[in-house]
């Protein structure tokens, strides 16, 4: 296993806040009501950032990423092809890392500016795994902001609000499935909800996470809501 994080305190955890965005997502070491276990909870009004894990992981030798989460409430106004209305209560990002020694003389460029803005590389590309407000029928959209950021709904709508639901997906495949090429060889996690676009507000948590082989995946198979 490369990494499981239970949500005892958020030490392994960095704040993720964007440019222009003034108020940001709240995420919360909490107990939960039902089993007193730790968990995080995560609550958005009006407000968008994330966290963003410290650690990186290769997809190649640890393609499995499992986690468990519970949406308590979704968005009216979320319309998830369009910027106005690209919001989620929970997102789970896979953030895929640039490497400039393998970038051609463009990208290296782009890439460079962007590094001298904001202090760091951009990410290459990223997975996003949303619990969205509405029923979405593609397996996977670009996102509006971007078409390197891939929108993956595993949930949606209101059927399963307050329930705690266990996901299991293979990044590795689905990166090869979206992009149609392999990734780089270094990711890591990050997890959001964001409401700035929408206006709303909703509350969400996470119960763990973690990254594993593909020999260490055990028999949990889940199948999405929109497959």
């Amino acid at each position: 296993m490369a990494l499981r994080e239970n949500f005892n305190n958020l030490d392994n955890w960095r704040s993720l806040n964007f440019p222009k965005i003034e108020r940001h997502s709240e995420y919360l070491i909490t107990l939960d009501e039902n089993t007193g276990k730790r968990i995080l909870t995560t609550r958005s009004n009006a407000s968008a950032s994330g966290i963003v894990f410290k650690g990186s992981f290769n997809p190649f030798h640890y393609p499995i990423l499992r986690w468990r989460w519970k949406v308590d409430n979704v968005y009216s106004k979320a319309d998830p092809h369009t910027k106005q209305g690209d919001d989620y209560p929970l997102r789970v990002y896979v953030i895929f890392e640039y490497d400039p020694v393998k970038a051609g003389l463009v990208q290296r460029a782009l890439y460079g500016l962007a590094k001298k803005i904001y202090g760091e590389y951009p990410p290459l590309a990223s997975l996003n795994y949303v619990w969205a407000s509405q029923n979405i029928a593609e397996p996977y959209f670009d996102n509006p902001y971007t078409d390197r950021a891939k929108m993956i709904p595993l949930r949606s709508g209101t059927g399963q609000l307050g329930q705690w639901v266990e996901e299991e997906v293979n990044v590795l495949a689905d990166y090869r499935r979206v992009f149609g090429d392999n990734p780089p060889e270094r990711a890591s996690l990050a997890i959001m909800n964001d409401s700035d676009n929408t206006g709303e507000a909703a509350v969400s948590h996470m119960d763990f996470i973690e990254v594993r082989s593909s020999a260490d995946s055990g028999n949990f198979n889940p199948k999405p809501v929109n497959p």
